[in-house]
């Protein structure tokens, strides 16, 4: 499903380059579960951005689903983006004036699946994660493991390939972070979805199928 092939990256901060990347090559099979771990600044949520086209390597090949995404125009980027992959973030990233019903139904109607079907989905969605009795609230009258669930239901409703997330648990407690962790869990299961998910955490790491860590711009398999 995602195969990344000798990529190299580095920034320019404070006049100087920083290599995050230094021909970082892996393949992650269909319906997989891969962790990302390793310090802070090592390049993992580069990696994600990679994915997902939302950024660009200095040099190497980020094919998604057998597509080069790297030979793609902005424009052709950001269609592929809406259409194939989920994204869920540490802050959540809810649209704080659209309610969670309005958050829901916007990637669908960005990818024009906003019909019978899709309304249908997002509402069997919302029942999935409890909150089908919040589909009129605002983001701001949710609890964060609130907010990370219906940010979870927005992110799989428009039946991505690959589903992306970046420290998901980061600022929730534990017991909050373990009941959104085994949510993803089952739903990516159900959808038969791959997910590379960045965490620093251990016992998150170790749940999924996979494990990688980042070090001197290098995938060093863990597990």
């Amino acid at each position: 499903m995602i195969d990344l092939q000798d990529l190299h990256k580095q920034y320019r901060e404070g006049g100087r380059p920083r290599r995050v990347l230094a021909g970082f090559s892996v393949h992650v099979p269909s319906g997989q579960r891969l962790a990302l771990i390793g310090r802070s600044g090592v390049g993992k949520s580069t990696l994600l951005n990679l994915i997902s086209g939302m950024d660009s390597p200095d040099s190497g090949v980020v094919r998604v689903h057998g597509v080069d995404i790297t030979a793609m125009n902005e424009r052709q980027r950001t269609r592929f983006r809406r259409r194939d992959i989920g994204f869920v973030f540490q802050f959540f990233n809810l649209i704080p004036t659209l309610t969670v019903m309005e958050n829901l139904l916007l990637p669908l109607e960005l990818n024009a699946m906003l019909n019978a079907d899709g309304r249908g989905r997002a509402a069997g969605l919302l029942d999935t994660v409890g909150l089908a009795d919040r589909r009129e609230s605002f983001p701001e009258q949710l609890s964060g493991g609130e907010q990370q669930r219906i940010a979870i239901a927005r992110a799989l409703v428009h039946r991505p390939r690959v589903l992306l997330a970046d420290e998901p648990t980061g600022t929730l407690d534990e017991d909050t972070g373990r009941e959104v962790l085994d949510l993803l869990e089952t739903m990516t299961r159900e959808e038969q979805m791959t997910m590379v998910m960045v965490t620093h955490s251990v016992e998150l790491a170790g749940r999924m199928d996979r494990v990688l860590r980042l070090s001197e711009g290098q995938p060093v398999e863990v597990r």
